[in-house]
């Protein structure tokens, strides 16, 4: 059976990233979503042998891609319709912690941050515009 969401969690990726960094600027975009939006997660897992594990989203997480242009213009989407999301700049390719990630953004102003990266949740029609000349990725 299949379940139809009125919601969308969405990560953009720069087609041009190495492998590696899809899966690094994916794991680090969704967290933010996690910690920050409640009703995105479900319940605790647990096994027939009630092993317990964490939670995760309760819904699918859908993959895409576009160019530098497309991303910027997703930004800008996301900003004018005040969706949540969670950036990453090729900066952050450079830092190794929390605190440098944060200061690297902190220093770039808004137009000029180089994104490789975005996530957005919202309703399915308003991150479908975000997404607008994307594509899932292969």
């Amino acid at each position: 059976m299949s379940t139809r969401f009125d919601t969308k969690i969405a990560v953009l990726l720069r087609e041009d990233l190495e492998t590696w960094q899809r899966l690094n600027v994916t794991a680090f975009l969704v967290s933010g979503l996690g910690t920050q939006l409640p009703e995105v997660i479900g319940e605790p897992y647990e096994d027939a042998d009630q092993v317990p594990y964490l939670p995760m989203f309760r819904q699918p997480v859908l993959v895409f891609q576009g160019t530098k242009e497309t991303l910027r213009a997703a930004h800008t989407r996301a900003l004018s319709r005040a969706l949540p999301r969670a950036v990453f700049t090729s900066d952050l390719f450079a830092t190794g912690h929390d605190e440098a990630n944060r200061a690297a953004v902190r220093a770039v102003g808004t137009a000029d941050l180089d994104l490789v990266g975005l996530s957005v949740y919202g309703p399915k029609n308003a991150v479908d515009k975000v997404l607008k000349g994307a594509h899932m990725h292969p």
